[in-house]
């Protein structure tokens, strides 16, 4: 019989899952500041730098992100280059989130309609001041839903770094399966720890997409 009770396993858990909300927050926020940087290269007029996010997004989005993980970790290494199991994790992380939210927030600017373009045109406006104060004004609300709804994803994607020896929620589960022999409940509360960070996010999302469809409806 395991000499740990229950409050053991759960205050074990919520201390990993610290690096989890941690991890989750530094890799939407800095891809988020990619993203946003990737998506005027996306949408803007040089088709060099369009064609270089257009597949950096493709290989983000075409590659499985363990093995984006397994390349931030080890690729440096065959350089002689120690890197950090958490550096490893943020960096690639925040690479892939940046590619899928480039994509998410090119496709709410595109579904503004080309009236808007325009006309915004038909006053003299240049290309920034569109989309300043006409294109991404719509298209920040048709974003939001779907940005959150993501974080739900960078969320579980966080599970994945336990492979380069990241400890957060699920790694932490599996040591204290180790120390405890009780997988069910472990990874019984590991599950419910997820569920209460991802569930109100995924009904924030869901709420806002409403709200947010029936103020452009009562327009």
């Amino acid at each position: 019989m395991s000499d740990f009770t229950i409050w053991d396993i759960v205050r074990n858990l919520l201390l990993a899952t610290r690096w989890t909300v941690v991890l989750s927050l530094a890799a939407f926020v800095g891809g988020g500041v990619l993203g946003a940087i990737l998506l005027f290269l996306r949408i803007g007029k040089r088709r060099l730098l369009r064609n270089f996010v257009k597949y950096y997004v493709e290989l983000f989005q075409g590659t499985p992100l363990l093995m984006q993980l397994f390349l931030a970790f080890f690729g440096l290494g065959l350089f002689g280059i120690d890197v950090p199991a958490w550096v490893a994790a943020g960096a690639a992380l925040t690479l892939w989130t940046a590619a899928f939210l480039t994509e998410i927030w090119r496709g709410c600017v595109e579904s503004i309609a080309r009236g808007q373009w325009e006309a915004s045109s038909s006053l003299a406006m240049g290309y920034v001041q569109q989309m300043r104060h006409v294109i991404l004004p719509q298209a920040l609300r048709v974003a939001i839903p779907p940005t959150v709804g993501f974080l739900v994803q960078v969320i579980k994607g966080t599970a994945v770094t336990s492979i380069i020896g990241f400890v957060e929620l699920s790694k932490a589960g599996t040591e204290v399966t180790n120390a405890t022999f009780e997988p069910f409940t472990v990874y019984g509360i590991v599950a419910l720890i997820y569920f209460a960070m991802c569930w109100p996010l995924s009904k924030a999302s869901q709420s806002l997409e409403r709200r947010l469809n029936v103020a452009h409806r009562n327009q």
